[in-house]
């Protein structure tokens, strides 16, 4: 895959004219720098940037609120009612889902907590739930908080399962013995799509398998996989997942997220979920009567309407996915990826050592690299990428994580990026 790259901005150049996407970087609103005009920006991972026509998709919210007033939930010209249902076809296409498995709703977290509350009963000695050590604080503190809320204590229940000694990424087969070792106090195991530190890409159908094989259910988080990497959650027989889309979908900051129930499970999730009255069925929801008659699917976890302004800049962004298609996007991501690691390896060389794997089907649109000499040298090298027009991501000790995302990052991007990166690292040698 690398035969093709060398080492010049003209190649850059010339990739970006050969990129059937290209256009696309048109759509978004580029972060200026005082230097070249725009930022290389590469914290898609972190943010996603703005589509420029997120802001008339909300200007349409905000008009229709002038002129209906409370006549827009049924006279707008996306009613509010139902807006959120609006998003199902595009979210059920990026996660590989049935559009009833699918809906828009809350954060990241608030819906783990709600998939959780629904599906997560410890019995017994069936009490444990896994994740991966140093996942995210969000995953570690709803897993915690969980167990705490069932009489359970998470120093003994909550499990982890770390790297090798001396090696940074997960090994599938260590995952699928750790599971089957720890079958018979299994519950359930909560598991990133992609793993936000190292940019590691879970095969999740495997682990699915092996927890189902235990006797558990699997909960996916995908922050940082939905519209990143190819996700098949119905066919895999995922049991549930959850997102945020404020990263690869662009949807702003604080963006309404998403969650996944499979079919299997929708009557259990119904039976046993917090109710609220936005999850009750949508022809009787206004009557306001005292039983609650559970939405189809998904969305009969839902608890109030959606936020109209922070959901209709997704609206905009999921048009963008569904005129791209995902395969495409994925093509050019691993492309992306992959001349960041050329310019990486030729450029900055012993400076580095790349965290995430060199293998391109397990990983997303993201290289992380710790920056040798330790912390002090490593935190001077990123502090100064960004007054030099390069945008990226810390993350404690000594790791950049750069993630060219396919819709609005160009090959130049990338060129610029390493340029400023191996100059940096010369800088503060």
């Amino acid at each position: 895959m690398n035969a093709a790259f060398d080492l010049q901005r003209e190649s850059a150049l010339a990739l970006d004219a050969a990129d059937p996407l290209a256009a696309f970087r048109d759509e978004f609103a580029l972060p200026a720098d005082p230097h070249h005009g725009t930022a290389a920006y590469l914290c898609g991972h972190s943010l996603g940037l703005a589509p420029i026509a997120a802001a008339a998709s909300v200007e349409q919210e905000l008009k229709d609120w002038r002129r209906l007033a409370v006549l827009g939930h049924e006279a707008a010209e996306r009613p509010w009612i139902g807006y959120a249902e609006q998003l199902a076809p595009a979210l059920a296409q990026l996660c590989g889902a049935q559009e009833s498995e699918v809906t828009a709703m809350n954060s990241l977290s608030v819906n783990l907590h709600l998939l959780l509350a629904a599906l997560f009963r410890p019995k017994g000695q069936r009490c444990c739930v896994l994740i991966e050590a140093g996942a995210f604080s969000s995953d570690r503190h709803v897993v915690a908080s969980q167990l705490r809320w069932h009489g359970l204590d998470p120093e003994r229940c909550l499990l982890e399962i770390a790297p090798r000694a001396g090696e940074e990424l997960l090994r599938i087969e260590d995952i699928e013995a750790r599971i089957a070792a720890e079958a018979p106090r299994l519950a359930l195991v909560l598991w990133p799509g992609v793993q936000f530190r190292t940019g590691q890409s879970f095969d999740l159908a495997r682990i699915a398998r092996a927890t189902h094989a235990a006797g558990a259910l699997l909960c996916a988080d995908l922050a940082h996989a939905i519209g990143n990497v190819p996700l098949a959650l119905h066919e895999q027989d995922i049991d549930c997942a959850a997102w945020c889309s404020y990263k690869y979908l662009n949807a702003g900051p604080g963006a309404i997220g998403g969650l996944f129930v499979h079919q299997r499970l929708h009557k259990r999730a119904a039976r046993n979920g917090l109710q609220g009255w936005w999850g009750h069925e949508g022809q009787t929801r206004f009557r306001m009567e005292a039983e609650f008659r559970p939405a189809a699917g998904a969305a009969a976890l839902a608890l109030s309407n959606p936020p109209v302004f922070s959901t209709a800049p997704l609206l905009a962004s999921l048009q963008q996915f569904q005129r791209a298609g995902l395969p495409a996007l994925r093509a050019k991501s691993l492309r992306l990826t992959a001349y960041l690691e050329y310019l990486l390896q030729h450029r900055c060389g012993e400076q580095i050592t790349q965290v995430t794997g060199t293998e391109p089907q397990a990983r997303g649109a993201q290289l992380s690299v710790r920056v040798r000499g330790g912390r002090s040298r490593a935190r001077a090298v990123f502090d100064a990428l960004q007054p030099q027009g390069l945008i990226a991501d810390w993350r404690e000790p000594d790791i950049i994580r750069l993630a060219p995302a396919p819709l609005y990052n160009s090959f130049e991007d990338v060129w610029r990026a390493a340029d400023i990166l191996a100059a940096t690292l010369q800088a503060n040698g």
